[in-house]
Formats: structure tokens, sequence, C-alpha cells
């Protein structure tokens, strides 16, 4: 990944997990800490307008992923090296080693998911939780059926063995990486062309990774999902959800199928496309900020 492209005002760190990875991470600001989850197939960079706002008066860590951007991307030797879980404690151990035993914590696409799994696995680190544009993993396979799961195609093959997925992937990477840039985003103004150019680099250095990411959300991740379901567990800590109206568009009721999850619940649909933090920053920001005043 270019390291030119940064967010303006923030020192950047590698900073050490668990299981010897180093996570990439962007920090700047003072007061209470929020740390924000890139989704897919971007890096931290897409929380560039929504990071500065908020490190005016917070703590601010936007790091990569494991898998993703220029933070380490190991091997998935066993299928659970990129579950929620293992990515959920990389996040709960990179905001122990800035100080901070309880934050808040944001994610977008697949980082809320990991931020789902935080919340669920660490309640006493996270005091809120912010998701966009997503639904649990578990709730994410009952919602696509028929025609309209194919907005979710990526979903089914990265779910496939390793091997295919990878292959079909990494013959055309930018074009499979570009083609959700341009479908899921409403305003192409909103990704300038030298973070569009990074994040298509760093997709297409980290096929095996990202495809593992995915993959554990057909496997394990549903299996724990399963197991707090079963298990009644809930989100402890005040949650807001943003989202695009895709309950309409598939059927569904979103907000009913989070509030299962979470009782204390802030839901709302959005008029931007799924690259919301991009596109409409000042929405995101003040949905954040009206959480962490909860």
């Amino acid at each position: 990944m270019n390291s030119d492209v940064r967010i303006t005002g923030f020192d950047y760190q590698r900073v050490p997990v668990a299981g010897g990875v180093e996570l990439h991470v962007a920090v700047a600001g003072t007061g209470s800490p929020v740390v924000l989850l890139h989704g897919f197939p971007q890096t931290h960079l897409m929380w560039r307008h929504v990071a500065a706002d908020l490190a005016t008066d917070h703590t601010v860590l936007c790091p990569d992923l494991r898998g993703y951007g220029a933070s380490d991307k190991p091997a998935d030797t066993d299928g659970t090296t990129y579950a929620k879980r293992r990515m959920a404690e990389d996040v709960v151990t990179l905001a122990h080693a800035f100080g901070h035993e309880r934050f808040a914590l944001a994610g977008h696409d697949r980082g809320a998911l990991v931020a789902f799994r935080a919340g669920l696995d660490h309640p006493d680190a996270v005091t809120h939780l912010a998701a966009l544009d997503v639904v649990p993993t578990l709730d994410t396979w009952d919602v696509l059926r028929g025609v309209s799961a194919a907005v979710g195609f990526h979903l089914y093959l990265m779910a496939q063995p390793p091997g295919l997925p990878e292959a079909l992937i990494g013959a055309a990477p930018d074009a499979f990486f570009g083609h959700f840039l341009d479908v899921w985003g409403q305003d192409p103004d909103a990704v300038p062309a030298e973070v569009r150019a990074a994040y298509l680099r760093a997709s297409r250095e980290a096929v095996p990774s990202i495809v593992a990411d995915y993959r554990a959300s057909a496997t394990v991740d549903i299996e724990h999902d399963e197991a707090d379901r079963l298990a009644g567990n809930e989100l402890r800590m005040p949650v807001s959800v943003l989202q695009q109206d895709w309950g309409a568009a598939l059927g569904y009721d979103a907000g009913e199928v989070w509030r299962r999850w979470a009782p204390d619940l802030a839901h709302s649909t959005v008029s931007a496309g799924h690259f919301m933090a991009e596109e409409s920053p000042g929405e995101v920001v003040h949905a954040l900020r009206a959480l962490l005043a909860r």
C-alpha cells in the first residue's frame, strides 16, 4: 500500500497484537477513545473525514484489519485465522496497547462484523458500538435468498473451499475489487483517484487473506453467532446502526433484525451509498456523536 496516502494529521504506528501479527494503525487526538474499523474493499483511509472530526475531542484509532491494507496477512492454516472472534481480539489488544481498557467502537461492512463480535465477546471493554451498512453474519445468510442473493454473489464465491476463489479473483483483482467500488457507491467523487488506487493496490496484495476473512463468515463465524443466539447473549452497550434501506430492497425488517441482538438500539437508514463515511461523513459523524452522548 502507498504509504504516502494517509489521513492528514494522524501518526502511524505498527502495533503487535497476537500470534506475531502486527496491525498498521493511524492515531490522533486526545480524550475518550474511539476505534474505527474499515470495510471491504477498503482500508483505514475510508475514515479520513470522520476520523479528523472525531479527533478534535477524542483519541481516534484507525487500524487496517488483519489481512488488509498494510497490516500483517498471516496464512489461514486452520480456518480460524480470520474468524471475527480472532479479529475482535486484535482490536481489544490494540486499544489496550494504547492504554485504553474501555473504548467506543465503530465499524463499516467487514469492520462492523468485527465490532459486533467484539461487543459480544468483550462487553466490559466496548462502551458504545456503531455498525454501518451491514447485518450480523448469521442474519446475512438468512435474508439473502432467491434472485435477491445476486447482490451478495461475492459472499458465495469466497465461501468456496481454498483454491478456486483465490485463483479467480487473483486473475483479475482490479476488475473484481473495482466492481464493488463502482456499483456500491453513489458519488464517484467521494473516493479520489489516489484513494481508489490505494484501495485497489492494497486489495490486490491481499487476495488470500480477504478470501479467508469472507470464508470464515460462511463457517466459524456462523458457529459463534449461533452459539450466542442459543445462549440469549446480546449487545449490552448502546448501539447505533446506519444502513441503506436494504430491508425494503430485500424484503426484511433490518431494524428488527438488529433489535434481536441490541436492545438499546438507534437504527436509521441513510440516503448515501454503501461508502457512507466517504459520501456523507457529516451524517456519520452526527450519528456517532449522538451515540457517544448516550
